[in-house]
């Protein structure tokens, strides 16, 4: 594969919603360019994109895979994303590295959830958009319902470039409103046919010329002169036309919508076409901001001769070839067998071999010219790092990558695992950004976040398919905690004779509620009843019983311990005795006092659509939380903020929850806040759970 400049490559990210047909889209270009002489299926499992074992068997994208394709003198890179919201860290990593995203939305089940994501991820990355509809060849597919959605939920902004013209219920040709000209497709290949008249349909010239005055005011706003043009009257030139819509969509301030039949290969044509006239290339919107090494922003252009700046935006962890990084080039060249500088380690990486992709196909490269992206194995730099010159060391802005919320507790199936546990899921965390791996302090099982149940599916499976370690799954366990509620004062006296010295200790301690996390000691004797030096013995005795309350033996907060009197013998008191003596008055004391258990909650934001916020707080109450307030996001238009406090014990599943109820458009933010006491109806349960484990 030959090198291209900045001017002769386009990088597209193809994301949406999850069925609506990005790996077929994907797939039908990569034909029509003749890179494949196959057309793969995703249900058999043979598509260029999809060539994980995991997506062969779910039939589904779960990772974002590079292809790219040559035509029209231009090298094209395809990031296909997936559409699952358990596999939206994928789809950052796609669109964070693409010079446009190009949204798949089914003609037949119109906009999702999934839509409006990739369309927020594009947008707060500064990426212009065009969507694509798909599926038209589905009996139930209605391309201007569609449309009519795509507006009203997008703006005026969208504007349509192709569109299909239906005759009893099936599609007879396409319309280019750029070129005004119609194709129909006949044995798989285009041929222009005549314009459609009234006697296709009694709206289609109304229809027409709807459209043509939809993307002539489109084009009018992207240029001044242009606007003048269209006030006047006048008609716009191809060329117009297709200036004025690649610079806005360059401004964001026009959105293409297109459609194809990537099944039987219709539109496919038209599609490459609007990619070669309409879309930026890298050398023209792609100065990027970065941070140089006195934390100033500098701008980084895509220049060939400046020193070498590039992007780490996706990494797999495979346990044969190693680590593969996916590299964006944004200025200078990069090249094998060359040393750079990790900017976020400062640490020098020798670059090795440089792959092109196509699915999993490799292509061997010496050198990876800037607005290009390739792979380079056994590097040690991780997603988000920048590579750079050394005469220049600057960082790029890491992309946001979605939060974990559903925790479960993991372990190795078998002892002869656990060693390799840890390992193999730090292996993985290398690839996956939106998991997190780490011990409860409370609890001290170990726990693995994920954005979902087949996030999880995926990342067991991973460990076991890739990494041969099997893991088991369980609940976590809720750090409760144990505390008093009166003031109490009790002897601890320890006396035992048993020839030779004897063991002797005694002393009164008063235990009183306090606000703290951890035992205050104090000594109020006098008369020296009980030695100076016994008191460290004291205070380790009851350190070490708070460890364990007498309720639950969870550990005991919230108290003060103050040794008020005693007595000792010159002989057989030490230490020991002094440290068991207060042990026997914590157990004697404690349960006098009115012990009682604490629970864990925490602070919940949770961002809803604003026609679920009702559905969501009653879900809130059924989980004993309590309300705070709800205000309109600042984020997302239709979005409400709701906040709450929350017994962490009622959250495990909230997270499965929220995303059937809001169709997966709810997102939320817990963090444990403090410790309130535990229902009286719930203790008896917590007590008999605790003593079970």
């Amino acid at each position: 594969m030959k090198s291209y400049d900045n001017t002769k490559i386009k990088n597209i990210a193809i994301a949406g919603h999850a069925g609506s047909g990005k790996t077929t889209l994907t797939e039908a270009l990569l034909y029509s360019a003749g890179v494949t002489d196959r057309f793969g299926k995703v249900l058999d499992g043979n598509t260029v994109s999809d060539y994980t074992a995991e997506e062969i068997a779910r039939k589904c994208s779960v990772y974002t895979s590079l292809s790219c394709y040559e035509k029209d003198d231009l090298k094209v890179n395809l990031l296909d994303t997936p559409g699952l919201i358990d596999y939206e860290q994928s789809m950052v990593e796609g669109i964070s590295a693409c010079g446009c995203c190009m949204i798949t939305v089914s003609g037949k089940s119109g906009v999702k959830v999934g839509t409006h994501k990739a369309y927020n991820y594009a947008k707060k990355m500064g990426k212009p958009t065009m969507f694509v509809v798909t599926k038209l060849d589905d009996e139930n597919a209605n391309f201007n319902n569609v449309l009519t959605q795509l507006k009203t939920e997008f703006g005026p902004t969208v504007c349509p470039v192709v569109f299909p013209v239906v005759a009893n219920h099936k599609i007879v040709s396409y319309v280019n409103l750029i070129e005004m000209k119609a194709y129909k497709y006949e044995d798989g290949k285009a041929v222009e046919t005549d314009m459609p008249t009234a006697e296709v349909s009694d709206k289609m010239e109304y229809r027409i010329d709807g459209l043509i005055e939809a993307i002539s005011e489109a084009v009018a706003e992207s240029d001044e002169e242009l606007m003048e043009k269209f006030f006047s009257g006048e008609s716009f030139t191809q060329k117009e036309l297709v200036d004025g819509i690649h610079k806005g969509l360059n401004q964001g301030v026009i959105t293409p919508v297109t459609c194809v039949a990537a099944a039987t290969l219709e539109g496919i044509d038209m599609l490459m076409k609007e990619i070669t006239l309409l879309l930026p290339a890298p050398a023209e919107k792609e100065d990027k901001p970065a941070t140089d090494g006195k934390g100033e922003i500098v701008e980084i252009a895509c220049e060939p001769d400046a020193p070498l700046a590039a992007s780490v935006f996706k990494t797999v962890a495979d346990p044969f070839v190693g680590k593969m990084s996916y590299i964006r080039v944004q200025s200078g060249v990069l090249k094998s067998n060359t040393e750079v500088v990790n900017a976020a380690t400062g640490a020098s990486e020798k670059i090795g071999k440089l792959y092109f992709l196509v699915g999993k196909k490799q292509i061997e490269t010496n050198e990876v010219g800037c607005g290009d992206i390739c792979a380079a194995v056994k590097l040690s730099a991780n997603t988000g790092d920048t590579l750079c010159d050394a005469s220049r060391v600057v960082s790029f802005e890491r992309p946001t990558f979605p939060k974990p919320t559903y925790r479960v507790a993991v372990r190795a199936a078998a002892q002869k695992d656990e060693s390799k546990i840890s390992g193999a899921i730090a292996r993985v965390l290398e690839e996956d950004m939106s998991l997190r791996y780490e011990q409860d302090p409370g609890t001290l099982e170990m726990i693995l976040s994920t954005l979902g149940g087949l996030h999880l599916d995926s990342v067991i499976g991973k460990l076991k398919r890739d990494f041969g370690v099997d893991v088991v799954t369980s609940v976590p366990k809720i750090a409760y905690k144990e505390t008093i509620r009166k003031k109490v004062k009790v002897q601890g006296k320890h006396k035992k004779q048993s020839g030779g010295h004897g063991q002797y200790g005694d002393v009164w301690i008063e235990f009183e509620p306090c606000i703290t996390d951890e035992l205050i000691f104090e000594t109020r004797v006098v008369g020296g009843a009980v030695p100076k030096n016994f008191f460290p013995a004291v205070e380790k005795g009851l350190q070490e019983c708070v460890q364990h309350g007498v309720l639950a033996g969870y550990p005991v907060v919230g108290v003060k311990a103050v040794l008020v009197d005693g007595s000792y013998h010159d002989v057989d008191s030490s230490e020991m005795a002094f440290k068991t003596a207060a042990s026997i008055a914590f157990k004697d004391g404690i349960p006098k006092a009115e012990p009682m258990l604490l629970e864990p909650v925490g602070n919940l934001t949770v961002s809803v659509p604003d026609d679920k916020t009702g559905d969501v707080i009653g879900e809130i109450n059924k989980r004993r939380g309590r309300v705070m307030g709800m205000i309109p996001s600042e984020t997302e238009k239709g979005m409400t903020d709701v906040t709450a406090e929350v017994p962490i014990a009622e959250m495990n599943d909230f997270t499965l929850t929220l995303r059937q109820m809001t169709q997966g458009q709810g997102s939320f933010d817990l963090e444990v806040a403090r410790y309130d006491q535990l229902p009286a109806n719930l203790v008896t349960a917590v007590i008999a759970s605790a003593k079970t484990e």
